[in-house]
């Protein structure tokens, strides 16, 4: 069988190709920037934009399953044209589909739903990666982490238990119609994963709590526009109970436990010195 990987350059995308070739499987890879996508051999790489359907003529053909994102660009804009990409699946005979969703569902997973082609929706929490977007440099040339909210909780979940989720419902099939909601083993406050993380890298990271204003102009300082700013705000002070609530559907899925922040934090301290 042969899979397409969509955002193949991605996080979780080259993830998902990694985890696909380790089981033996054909991959293709779609990304915007083909020369640039340093996938691993043995992948087929093509060129195509999920947020112009026009660039996809082909790519799907011989397919049995796709892993989609259901946003485009970097700034995680909701997906356009996701009804018409559902229609070149179904035009291909793709069977299986899994969507790795962003902020909400959309026009594709709406279309989806009237097809016989069997779709599964995976919902991650907050990304353990997101770590090293926001804390690395801070750690690395200050030995300090600023954000508000220190008592917030979150289920975050590895990015590798991402990729093998979705690869596994690709390949073996029988998730037809469900969402999956993905968390790691346990739900952690900021101070507790700063602690871990100092643990990992072997050095002592101080924790400074900042005021939503004082957040509000750092993250202005590192050029985030007002939108943007206001959503983390809400999300991060405000997070949901299904951020913070764990869930075993890691497990039940792959058939081995969750990855730990201990663990991702192990396997990224280097990124931290």
């Amino acid at each position: 069988m042969t899979f397409l990987v969509t955002g193949a350059t991605g996080t979780v995308g080259r993830l998902v190709v990694a985890e696909l070739l380790e089981a033996g499987h054909q991959v293709r890879a779609l990304t915007r920037n083909p020369a640039k996508a340093e996938l691993p051999a043995g992948v087929e790489v093509v060129g195509g934009d999920l947020g112009e359907p026009d660039t996809l003529a082909g790519v799907f053909d011989g397919v049995t399953g796709v892993h989609l994102i259901n946003f485009a660009g970097d700034d995680y804009a909701p997906l356009p044209y996701g009804k018409r990409i559902v229609e070149l699946l179904a035009e291909a005979g793709v069977r299986r589909v899994t969507v790795l969703g962003g902020r909400e569902d959309g026009e594709m997973e709406a279309a989806l739903a009237e097809t016989g082609i069997e779709w599964t929706l995976l919902h991650p929490v907050e990304f353990m990666s997101n770590t090293l977007q926001w804390w690395a440099d801070s750690v690395r040339h200050q030995g300090v982490i600023r954000e508000p909210f220190g008592s917030r909780l979150s289920a975050m979940v590895h990015e590798r238990d991402i990729a093998a989720v979705a690869a596994k419902v690709l390949a073996d099939g029988g998730h037809g119609g469900r969402t999956y909601t993905l968390t790691g083993p346990e739900a952690l406050r900021t101070t507790e994963k700063v602690e871990l993380l100092a643990a990992a890298v072997g050095k002592e990271i101080t924790f400074e709590e900042l005021s939503e204003e004082q957040a509000r102009e750092m993250w202005a300082g590192f050029g985030m526009g007002a939108e943007t700013i206001e959503f983390l705000i809400d999300a991060l002070g405000n997070t949901p109970e299904v951020g913070y609530t764990v869930v075993p559907t890691v497990e039940e899925v792959t058939g081995r436990p969750a990855r730990s922040f201990a663990v991702w934090a192990q396997e990224n301290a280097a990124s931290f010195r």
